[in-house]
């Protein structure tokens, strides 16, 4: 299962335009305080007036070492929202994984409250998450970034729960990461802990679109 993640990973992760990879560990960590310092901007004042100056300012860094890094602003989204796809993808090895979960519908359900945890937890993710409008797939790309989501659930769900391959099962996953995207990011629009009127509406629906398929 986690090579199926990996491979996810690296799909997502491999259209983040970052100008030099850090091969040491002081400037992996200096990317890192980057990326901490948009996310944490972006908390306060959202992903569409992140400006790469205010990035330097948070991490207590020079322009020149955000553009040592990332070419614009726009590559310094796409780089974050790209890192909270992999740390998505990261939490469902486990929860995909997990012997609590009886039923595929139940991992599922896992996979929403993985996201919820996100959502409440990591600085950014409530504006940039996988499925955001700021897309991280090049637009000649076949997948979205919730498609590719969707077929590492459903690979895993195969895996773990023998669920069917075909159509029908593919088509109901897609629509359920879709769902859970959609409602959740509805959830959290106005409420940091998240709406639970429409968390709950965002169960009943996944549930309803699995049920009788898997």
């Amino acid at each position: 299962m986690s090579s199926i993640i990996e491979l996810s990973t690296t799909l997502l992760a491999a259209s983040a335009p970052i100008r030099n990879e850090p091969v040491q560990a002081r400037s992996t960590a200096r990317l890192a305080a980057l990326l901490d310092s948009a996310a944490a901007v972006i908390d306060e004042i959202g992903y569409e007036r992140l400006t790469t100056a205010m990035v330097a300012d948070r991490a207590g860094a020079s322009i020149g070492t955000v553009y040592r890094y990332f070419p614009d602003r726009i590559a310094v989204l796409q780089a974050l929202a790209a890192r909270n796809s992999e740390r998505l993808l990261e939490r469902l090895v486990g929860e995909l994984a997990s012997d609590a979960h009886a039923t595929a519908t139940d991992a599922v359900l896992g996979v929403l409250e993985v996201t919820v945890e996100l959502f409440r937890m990591e600085p950014g993710y409530r504006s940039l998450r996988v499925g955001d409008v700021l897309d991280l797939l090049p637009p000649a790309a076949d997948e979205t970034a919730n498609s590719v989501v969707a077929g590492a659930v459903a690979a895993a769900l195969q895996q773990r729960f023998d669920v069917s391959a075909d159509d029908a099962a593919r088509r109901a996953i897609g629509s359920a990461v879709e769902v859970i995207d959609a409602l959740v990011a509805r959830a959290f629009a106005r409420d940091a802990d998240g709406d639970a009127v429409l968390l709950d509406e965002a169960r009943r629906v996944v549930r309803a679109t699995l049920a009788g398929v898997l």
